[in-house]
């Protein structure tokens, strides 16, 4: 016969990882993937844009080095001098900038970085897989944490960046 002494000790021991989980999933898995989003789909349009406009690999470069780091501070600045973390539950505004803007500067610089490559063509290849996999990445932390659909979540993703992606295009060969 189960001991109810036990079974108490045991019901506390769930509760207490459950909310472990929502406070990591609150302070820390928001903010990151809040970042990466901002980063992945925001960067997109002023990298793409300056290399459709200039065909340069290293202008291109530039431009995203510049977007994904002003993107990331500007983040990190938003995040850190809003809610003190009281009312909300979601922890100390600095711990949070921090981790929003490393995360929104590593959605930008990851796509930025195959404009390393001196062909314009390569580069734009690569920066398209590396594109998809960021979008991918992020509907999977949105289905691991967030309990949404897969599919659901990257066609969500997908059609953001893609409108995104297509602003880009469109203002680069204006």
């Amino acid at each position: 016969m189960p001991n109810p002494a036990e079974n108490a000790i045991i019901t506390d021991m769930a509760e207490a990882t459950h909310a472990h989980h929502q406070k990591f999933v609150l302070q820390t898995v928001q903010p990151a993937l809040a970042g990466l989003m901002d980063g992945s789909v925001s960067t997109l349009a002023p990298i793409f844009a300056a290399a459709f406009a200039t065909h340069s690999p290293h202008t291109t470069l530039l431009i995203g080095i510049s977007a994904a780091t002003g993107a990331g501070i500007s983040m990190a600045f938003a995040e850190a001098l809003s809610d003190d973390g009281s009312v909300t539950g979601r922890g100390k505004p600095w711990r949070r900038g921090l981790i929003i803007g490393a995360m929104t500067f590593l959605g930008g610089i990851f796509h930025t970085l195959p404009f390393l490559l001196p062909s314009i063509h390569a580069a734009l290849i690569l920066a398209y897989i590396v594109v998809g996999c960021e979008l991918i990445i992020i509907a999977a932390i949105r289905y691991r944490f967030f309990s949404m659909s897969f599919w659901l979540s990257c066609l969500q993703v997908i059609v953001g960046g893609g409108l995104v992606f297509l602003a880009g295009i469109l203002i680069g060969q204006a």
